[in-house]
């Protein structure tokens, strides 16, 4: 059972925005821990694309969305937030959220980005 729900992928054209979010699954929190989105396009790695600690709101890009992702979280909901703009079909993936404390990793089951050229 995934720990972690996300939503909000789907079809849009290239340039436009979609907003996913991480929602833990009842009776889990994850306070503290470190909270991040990875993705994985087709025949290709699980990558990095952003992350923030909850302690402090600081945040990490990977190079390739800088400038065009946020990253953000609502900590009355636990729920972690990955605004994309100036989307690119290279976007295309399935977008995973993570929960990380201290190397231990809890997974949502990916929502699916698929990005028209």
């Amino acid at each position: 059972q995934a720990q972690l729900v996300e939503s909000g992928g789907g079809l849009v054209e290239s340039g436009g925005s979609l907003r996913l979010s991480c929602t833990p699954s009842a009776g889990r929190t994850f306070e503290n821990y470190e909270r991040a989105w990875f993705r994985q396009a087709p025949g290709k790695e699980r990558d990095f694309v952003a992350s923030i600690n909850w302690s402090d709101d600081e945040t990490y890009y990977a190079t390739s969305v800088k400038g065009r992702f946020t990253i953000s979280r609502d900590s009355t909901k636990n729920t972690v937030y990955l605004q994309m703009d100036g989307l690119k079909p290279d976007d295309t993936a399935v977008y995973y959220c993570n929960a990380n404390l201290g190397g231990t990793n809890f997974w949502g089951r990916g929502t699916q980005v698929t990005v028209s050229s």
